[in-house]
């Protein structure tokens, strides 16, 4: 009763064991988010502190209103655009460097395009510094 027994012949497949692969990637993905430098703040921002109340603006403030038709008023002056860069010219020649600042104030439906092409007219009239204002009304 000799029974030969028969193995099955197994072809050994070479497995890649992927687990120490898996903890070296997630090494290295904490030592890169690591020394990855944060440059978050690409321009610099000034925010204004907050004026007491009771102290009136200053006359020397510029401010530049845009409406949804696109008119302009500056401090309140109805003006044309043919007339805002000789008026502007004329203001900051008369302002030390510091203090030629300009605020546009315009309503949120107005386009980009519209307020970029002032606030390009504004820095070649000499503005230094210039704020937007979004207009709630």
């Amino acid at each position: 009763m000799n029974k030969s027994t028969i193995r099955p012949v197994r072809s050994s497949t070479p497995e890649i064991n992927v687990t120490p692969l898996i903890d070296v990637l997630l090494v290295l993905l904490i030592i890169f988010m690591v020394i990855q430098p944060h440059n978050e703040a690409k321009l610099p921002v000034m925010a204004p502190s907050e004026a007491p109340p009771g102290i009136p603006s200053s006359p020397e403030i510029l401010v530049l209103s845009v409406s949804i038709e696109l008119q302009l008023e500056l401090n309140s002056k109805a003006i044309d655009t043919g007339e805002l860069i000789p008026l502007l010219t004329e203001l900051m020649e008369q302002r030390p460097v510091e203090t030629r600042t300009l605020f546009i104030k315009a309503p949120a439906q107005i386009g980009y395009g519209p307020v970029v092409n002032l606030i390009d007219l504004a820095k070649g009239a000499g503005v230094v510094t210039v704020g937007l204002i979004k207009n709630e009304g």
